[in-house]
Order: C-alpha cells, then structure tokens, then sequence
C-alpha cells in the first residue's frame, strides 16, 4: 500500500506510522523496503510484473544482510496490510531465507476473489497469511474470513486501533480556545453546531462519502449547523461542487491539514458526521473521539470496532442518504446526549486505543514468536 513516509496524507499511510512508533516503543524498527505491491486494476500483467519486482527486491535483501554478522540481522519481518490488491511479495522471501518469524497487520481475506482478475495477488496474500506466525487484526469483521486459513488459531491476535491519543486529550482541553479559531477563521456563526468531516478527495468511496454527506445536509438546510471540512486531492473540484448551494459563511474547507494541527479542529467541533462508505475502520473517527468528538457515520468494514454505537456515537446504513440526515439531525436535538458521548468517547480511546496499550501487545506477541521460531 502507501508507505509510512508518503507525502499524501492518509489513514492507512497514517496507521502504518503508528505501528512504526508502537514497534519502537520496545524494539528497533527499520524500514528495509517502500515497495509498493499494489494493482488497483485487476491486471494480471501487472501482477506478475509486481511479482517479479518484489522478488527482487527480496533477493537483494537477503544477500545483502546474509553478508552482515549475526547481530546486524533482523530478527523479525513486520508488513502492514496485506490483501489480494496488495500482497507482500517481499517479507515471506526474507523470512524463509533468513529463518526469522513473519508477522502481518491489517490482514484481509476474500474467497470469492479466488479465480477472478487478482488470483495471482490473492494467491499470494493467501500464502502469507498462511505461514505467518502472528497476525494482528484490526477489525473484527476481517477475522471470520482469515482464520479458516490457520492451522493455530492462536496465531491471530486482535488489535484495537490505535494512536497516540495524547495530543488530541491536550486540545480538548482547549476546546474553547480552538472553537473560537475555527470560528474566526471560516466566519461561522458562533452559535452553530460545527460539523467536521475528514477525508481525502479521490475518486471512488471518498467522493462517495462527500456526496452523501452533501445530500444529507442538504435535507438539513433549515437547521442550524456550520460545516468544516479537511482534506485535499484530485477530486476536490467535484467536492466542492457538491456543495454549492451550501452559503459560504456555512461551510469552509480547510484543505490538507498537517497532523499536528489535526487535534485543534477536532476540538473545535461538535459532532463529526462521515458517511464511510467502504471505511476499512477509519483512523480520523479515532482521532475525534480521543478528542471527545462524537461521531455519526455509516455501519461498513471496520467502523464498528471505533464508533460505538450509541455510546460514543451513533452508525445508520451506509449509503443511505435519509438515514445519515435523520441521525445528524436526532443528535444534534440532544445536546445533553451529545455531551454523554463525548465524554464516553474520550474515556474510551484513552483507555482502549493509546498506542501504549498496542505498544506492549505487540511487544508481547513478536517476543513469543521469536521464542517459537527459535525453539
């Protein structure tokens, strides 16, 4: 996928940055390849070209750290998000030729991709998954599909997603201080409920995700409510176009937003709304409850697993336009409920989401894997 340096922001690019710090935490981390496996076409072509270009790049690995002393080794290969449009043709290579434990994050299985236009991809994802000696999944819904493929269940571990969710409690604490910004910046009305919406503009699920919010606000014109929205890309001509008739001094877009600037519009709104289409769990609805911002969003992939429904906010069918409005709607007439989650939704990143809690899980389970392989 998009690796953890990538200059495009991103909630996968952004969680594998955060399973790099976790690592860290308790081990040294170096980033031995940012190839890309990814084929988004269903090309079999490409595939095999990508098959090939991993393979080297695994070869080259390999001679390179068999020439190197014992201890210049690494002792264990850690990829993030492996699925049939993605496979790591690289780290079970090293594994194999370097007898070293092989360990997976955000692992993802579809049967019924078996024969179709990324049978070479998923094949060997499959494999992968297969030899792993941990995986570690984050979100429950891949689970059912990934463990039929083990021969120890035990090898699965879940993982809760996770941040680092300390600078999102400090601007909390400042929410006033960074309403008022916000406020200032985009010329809301200081008396209307701010909406955030966070994601990229591209085409596919997150024009999606914009059109449907657009629609549902548009059911919501008579209401009360200021909408900022963060993000960029190559679809924001289409974005904006999307909410035309929206009156400026409603809405302000606050482009590509650097992440140390994240936390200060989180807490600067009141209710953030994302329709999720096709959300593998969504790192920003993580990032605005840790700042005590609840959130109304669509029940798809992952998103369960970070929004608790009816207590750190509230999911509604994906892609259904009424049912996002309706939902925005009912909590934003319970400013007594919308206080509950957002307490509820603080409390509960900070208790079950901190990188500190991911840290020593995944200290744990890479130390036992190595004792196995050893053994």
């Amino acid at each position: 996928m998009k690796p953890a340096s990538s200059p495009v922001p991103s909630g996968d690019r952004e969680m594998a940055r955060n399973l790099i710090a976790a690592l860290e935490r308790h081990h040294q981390v170096d980033v031995a390849t940012e190839f890309v496996s990814r084929d988004g076409k269903g090309d079999p072509e490409i595939q095999r070209n990508l098959a090939t270009q991993g393979t080297g790049e695994a070869r080259a690995l390999i001679e390179n750290w068999q020439t190197e002393t014992v201890t210049r080794r690494p002792e264990a290969w850690f990829t993030y998000h492996v699925y049939h449009k993605a496979p790591d043709w690289v780290g079970p290579a090293v594994s194999e030729a370097l007898n070293i434990p092989y360990f997976i994050a955000e692992v993802s299985h579809a049967p019924k991709q078996a024969g179709g236009p990324w049978d070479i991809g998923y094949c060997a994802a499959e494999s992968a998954i297969r030899n792993a000696r941990g995986i570690f999944g984050l979100s429950a819904l891949d689970a059912a599909c990934v463990l039929p493929l083990l021969d120890d269940p035990g090898r699965y571990h879940k993982l809760a997603p996770f941040t680092d969710t300390r600078p999102f409690a400090r601007a909390m604490e400042r929410k006033a201080e960074h309403r008022k910004e916000v406020i200032a910046r985009f010329g809301f009305h200081p008396a209307a409920p701010v909406l955030l919406a966070v994601g990229m503009m591209r085409e596919g699920d997150k024009l999606a995700s914009y059109g449907v919010l657009a629609e549902a606000l548009g059911m919501l014109s008579r209401k009360a409510w200021s909408l900022l929205i963060v993000g960029d890309g190559p679809a924001r001509g289409a974005v904006e176009s999307f909410f035309h008739e929206v009156p400026s001094e409603r809405i302000g877009f606050a482009g590509t937003t650097a992440p140390d600037g994240l936390p200060g519009l989180y807490a600067a709104a009141d209710l953030m709304v994302w329709p999720a289409i096709n959300e593998a769990f969504g790192m920003a609805m993580l990032e605005a409850q840790a700042t005590g911002l609840p959130v109304v969003a669509g029940r798809t992939g992952g998103v369960p697993d970070v929004v608790h429904d009816g207590e750190t906010g509230l999911l509604c069918p994906v892609g259904d336009t009424a049912a996002f409005a309706n939902t925005v709607d009912r909590l934003l007439a319970e400013p007594g409920r919308l206080k509950t989650y957002s307490a509820r939704a603080a409390a509960r990143a900070s208790a079950e989401n901190d990188i500190s809690a991911a840290a020593d899980a995944l200290d744990r389970i890479l130390r036992s894997g190595r004792k196995a392989e050893a053994a």
